[in-house]
């Protein structure tokens, strides 16, 4: 990023300063306390102690795969595997945040972050995914934890964002109840090293869309379509969950631990009573099947076939208590809602004979670049629905933003104007819904930069920075501009066409 970039950004922002405290100071004073919601708060204006920032994945931008020690992850094999990625991209350079974290916490800084959300690689800690600690990984963490510190910013970190030890998975994966207690090794070690750092702690990141996708549809790493042994592995997950949370408060009970989940409204495709039914139970599959166990130590009623669910799953006596965690956030994920429909010739998962569809339900000027339905409302309909099914516990939006392929324009900038639509359209809805008495204290714009996005490779882009792959240059979008304005302003501006336009003013200011 040159420096021209960085005096854009701050001519954004407005001058306005970051943490009138330190992080950790502000990370304390976090815990235990339920976001206010001003009795006056009005359309598009957010609470005064609002956390604003942006997120990252370790897979997807640091690069370094076999660099200080580093082991092998399922998503190293599967992007090494030819025709699994499109072009065949693979993580192996990403946005070479290993190498350039100073330049990307520089960015977050001069957006006017205040909180930033990362993950670490298990791999990267522990190379075969058991046994000691690889020590330059964890210097690693170590050192982007306390550049964000120093650049006033809250490190938000996720223990397990998909990048399990290839080893692990060639001993059983996470269908293997062995893994859950590996996983639980492995966040010990994390909070020994790191827990005096940093006070907020998640444990999984979207433990539905790494089980369905990776053992199920087989669209991810590490590529199984094996309904037994997704089943499975879900069950695992929320052992692993449970012994987790454990594990973490053992060490330092003052912590706060949540989880990062990706409940999507899911609306019946029909008036009809079959597809009512059908959306029914996909809601208690796909949004509670790993909140309930956590929070109420049970499944989701109406689901699995009672008299085989203990099978179908792998259960233990015992295992109510194991999976039960009190987690004290919700890290939620949203990016566009289920249309669902009775599907009685089944699905592979026995009971659940349902067909769900993300995005299919617009027409195609309603979707981004990647196809997915833009659906403002179900933001709000879900951030409603969830809080009531959780007693109200403390809400962060952990991921949110849309893929717009827009590209520097002939000027040198990206004016992708319909990525600040998209922003508006949905931050309004989060705003009505904490209006509404929904506890939400912070957003984390996905995705800091351009990145590796999974099965799409290099193809789609969601970030506020594009960046160059070949270069690794990174150029601040309009999105980026118009982000540091509202960060400022604590407040969603009026139009989006015409802050576009202010934008490119100000990205176009030596």
């Amino acid at each position: 990023m040159q420096r021209r970039d960085l005096l854009r950004l701050s001519l954004a922002l407005g001058g306005t300063s970051l943490l009138a405290r330190s992080p950790l100071a502000f990370a304390d004073a976090l815990i235990g306390k339920k976001p206010t919601t001003p009795a006056k708060l009005r359309a598009g204006e957010f609470p005064k102690d609002f956390l604003w920032g942006a997120a990252t994945a370790a897979y997807q931008v640091e690069g370094a795969w076999n660099e200080d020690g580093r082991g092998e992850s399922i998503w190293d094999r599967f992007a090494h595997t030819p025709g699994k990625i499109k072009n065949n991209d693979n993580g192996d350079v990403a946005c070479d945040s290993y190498h350039r974290y100073r330049e990307d916490i520089a960015l977050a800084r001069h957006i006017g972050a205040k909180t930033h959300r990362f993950s670490i690689a298990w791999p990267r800690v522990q190379p075969g995914g058991r046994g000691a600690a690889n020590a330059k990984g964890l210097d690693y963490y170590k050192r982007v934890t306390d550049a964000l510190l120093d650049a006033g910013i809250r490190p938000f970190p996720t223990l397990y964002h998909w990048d399990l030890p290839q080893p692990l998975e060639d001993a059983g994966g996470w269908p293997r109840r062995d893994t859950a207690e590996r996983f639980a090794d492995y966040a010990k070690i994390v909070i020994d090293a790191l827990g005096d750092r940093i006070r907020q702690w998640a444990i999984f990141n979207e433990p539905k869309t790494f089980t369905h996708c990776g053992y199920w549809q087989g669209n991810h790493a590490p590529g199984r379509t094996d309904p037994l042994a997704f089943l499975r592995a879900t069950h695992t997950v929320n052992l692993a969950q449970g012994m987790a949370f454990r594990a973490i408060k053992a060490i330092n009970p003052k912590l706060e631990v949540g989880g990062v989940f990706d409940p999507q409204p899911a609306y019946p495709a029909t008036r009809g009573e079959a597809d009512l039914l059908a959306a029914q139970r996909w809601h208690k599959f796909a949004n509670l099947w790993f909140l309930d166990p956590a929070l109420k130590g049970r499944y989701p009623d109406g689901v699995l076939p009672a008299d085989r669910q203990a099978e179908l799953l792998g259960w233990k006596d015992g295992d109510e208590n194991l999976m039960r965690a009190p987690l004290e956030f919700l890290g939620l994920n949203y990016y566009s809602s289920w249309l669902v429909a009775d599907a009685p010739q089944g699905n592979g998962v026995p009971g659940l004979d349902t067909n769900a569809e993300w995005a299919r339900y617009y027409a195609p000027h309603h979707q981004t670049d990647n196809g997915w339905d833009i659906y403002p409302k179900g933001f709000y309909d879900i951030l409603v629905d969830i809080a009531e099914h959780t007693g109200h516990l403390p809400i962060e939006i952990t991921e949110s933003g849309a893929a717009y392929n827009t590209a520097p324009g002939a000027d040198g900038h990206v004016h992708d104007n319909a990525r600040i639509a998209w922003l508006r359209a949905h931050l309004l809805e989060l705003s009505r819904a904490i209006r509404d008495g929904v506890p939400v204290r912070a957003y984390h714009h996905w995705s800091l930069l351009d990145n590796f996005e999974w099965a799409d490779g290099y193809t789609q882009r969601f970030g506020l920075v594009h960046v160059d792959f070949k270069t690794q240059r990174r150029t601040p979008k309009d999105s980026a501009a118009w982000f540091a304005r509202l960060i400022a302003k604590n407040v969603v501006p009026a139009t989006a066409s015409t802050v576009a336009a202010e934008n490119g003013r100000l990205l176009s200011a030596d």
